[in-house]
């Protein structure tokens, strides 16, 4: 399912780990398709500081600490909080019941098949030494889609497998009760394709690898970012024809520049030789200084009024535990846990 697919019929469930600011990469991946989307369909954002515990617990302070960066990064891009329901994960306490339940609908057998969380796990170096709150995340991420009746998950292609043991708990928990309830959620796989690489090359950009741009970064920032950047190792003279493929600084004009055609001419230029590596950075930074400048400024006003934004998550949570409830209650009655 693609972003253009979206009705007004449809509900949205996305969201964030809150373990840092957020990135160019969440811009591409997710921010400025949610910030289209909230005008026609509705929208619940979740800031997963619950989620990011599951790998964190020793380090609670930076999960908690960046709720409020994450909300910020929301607003300063456009978000709306009378269109979007911006809430809490850790606050709504119908998502870990929910959870409990399902939990009770897969095995730790097929948690351990999911290919999303194989790759995390090898990515983390935890062997058998798995934390239980993570290995079961998949049926936490099922909660938070189900609660919400959410019929359009935006995700990458990496996370797809995510959303199929989501469908598959819906599946396996409305068999098993008279009354079916839960919904089934689509994949929405971004249209710009690929996520965007790191400044240094690799495929991924990630707070982790520490090859991200975030959407604060100041005006030197976005200038050093854009030096670093990888092109292409073999382009040593201007005169020499260049390779535009897994060339960091094309995939980000690719992602970026409003003018496709004249990134088309920039291609064609780099191929035949005779353009240097300074040209193209040139443009990518006018261009990323343009977008990032109006970002930071709205950033800056926001965070003068912590108290502020604190308001808002508080409102949105509210709403987010008020549809939330409906859910369980509805599922405890399916389940005949509604004894009085």
């Amino acid at each position: 399912m693609k972003p253009s697919d979206i009705t007004s019929q449809d509900i949205i469930l996305t969201g964030d780990r809150t373990t840092g600011s957020l990135h160019l990469g969440h811009y591409v991946g997710s921010l400025r398709n949610r910030v289209l989307l909230q005008d026609r369909c509705q929208q619940f954002l979740l800031l997963a500081d619950a989620q990011a515990l599951t790998d964190n617990m020793g380090n609670y302070l930076k999960v908690r600490d960046n709720v409020l960066q994450v909300a910020l990064d929301y607003l300063a891009v456009g978000i709306d909080p009378a269109k979007s329901t911006i809430f809490i994960q850790s606050l709504v306490p119908e998502l870990t019941e929910l959870a409990s339940y399902y939990l009770n609908l897969v095995t730790v057998s097929r948690l351990e098949r999911n290919p999303t969380i194989k790759d995390e796990i090898k990515q983390r170096g935890y062997e058998r030494d798995i934390p239980a709150g993570f290995l079961t995340y998949p049926a936490a991420q099922a909660a938070d889609i189900t609660a919400f009746k959410a019929t359009s998950v935006p995700v990458g292609e990496d996370q797809i497998p995510m959303i199929e043991q989501t469908n598959e708990i819906v599946r396996r928990f409305n068999a098993s009760v008279e009354n079916p309830v839960l919904v089934e959620a689509k994949a929405m796989v971004p249209e710009v394709g690929a996520r965007l690489p790191g400044i240094d090359g690799k495929a991924k950009m990630s707070k982790s690898l520490g090859n991200t741009l975030t959407l604060s970064a100041s005006a030197d920032e976005i200038r050093q970012a854009v030096k670093m950047m990888y092109t292409d190792p073999n382009h040593l003279r201007v005169s020499d024809p260049g390779q535009v493929e897994g060339n960091v600084v094309f995939s980000y004009l690719d992602a970026f520049h409003p003018n496709i055609e004249l990134v088309k001419r920039l291609k064609d230029h780099y191929r035949l030789g005779g353009l240097g590596d300074s040209v193209i950075k040139q443009h990518l930074e006018e261009c990323l200084q343009e977008l990032l400048a109006p970002i930071r400024q709205r950033r800056e006003e926001y965070a003068r009024d912590p108290a502020a934004v604190l308001a808002m998550l508080k409102e949105g949570t509210a709403r987010a535990r008020q549809v939330a409830a409906v859910t369980l209650s509805e599922v405890k009655a399916a389940m005949g846990l509604n004894y009085y």
